[in-house]
């Protein structure tokens, strides 16, 4: 359990690899919420799970004095506005138009870059893993402009700490780094990409990450063995 508010009615179901289950722990752990975690067993999913999340019977699945919250951009969203103030860090801006942004980008995130990410692993012919690396690449080097012009220079794209589309974007980490060990290559190029590498770096040094982050070792034997 992370440390600070929240307590015996927040409840997270989720799975340990997955990367839109470590954007919200990435959330909870930043903004310093307390919660129960419950890991879920995908070929026995609980009642609690199936209950929650009626649609797609699918992880995260966010538990609030007995109401879900489903769907891991809505939770963050939902988790900064329920559990605001009290000297907790605000992931989403207070300014709505640079909120508009902020939105932007993540959707930018899951709706370009992380489908590139499954075509490139998941692929059925290596021409499309080809065509997704590319894609992943031109993403990833989009984002790298987004940095430097939605920062202004700052460390984050939250500015000087991290914010919302840095919990978006760093649930993807320990995968692109899994990626990296088992295809020998460096995704987040410092070459090619150098805010977005220094940004790697950076948030997954923060304390708040290294206390939720999955270890990338066990990402690639999942990973192997799912292949």
């Amino acid at each position: 359990m992370a440390a600070g508010a929240g307590g015996d009615d927040l409840k997270l179901l989720g799975m340990w690899a997955s990367p839109a289950v470590l954007r919200v722990r990435l959330a909870l752990s930043i903004k310093g919420v307390t919660y129960e975690y419950v890991e879920e067993d995908f070929a026995n999913k609980s009642e609690l799970l199936l209950r929650s999340n009626p649609v797609h019977n699918m992880v995260p699945v966010l538990i609030h004095a007995g109401k879900p919250v489903c769907e891991s951009q809505l939770i963050i969203q939902y988790l900064d506005e329920a559990f605001a103030g009290d000297g907790r860090p605000a992931l989403l801006p207070a300014d709505p138009y640079q909120r508009a942004v902020a939105r932007f980008w993540a959707a930018f995130i899951d709706d370009t870059l992380l489908k590139a990410m499954y075509k490139a692993s998941w692929s059925k012919t290596e021409e499309e893993k080809a065509e997704g690396r590319k894609q992943v690449a031109a993403a990833l080097k989009t984002l790298d402009g987004a940095l430097g012009e939605v920062a202004g220079g700052k460390p984050f794209f939250g500015g000087d700490g991290p914010g919302y589309v840095d919990t978006v974007l760093g649930g993807l980490l320990a995968w692109v780094r899994s990626m990296d060990v088992i295809m020998g290559v460096k995704t987040f190029d410092p070459v090619t990409m150098p805010l977005l590498a220094a940004w790697a770096d950076r948030f997954g040094a923060l304390d708040a990450v290294e206390a939720v982050m999955p270890d990338v070792n066990k990402i690639v034997e999942f990973s192997l063995a799912m292949s």
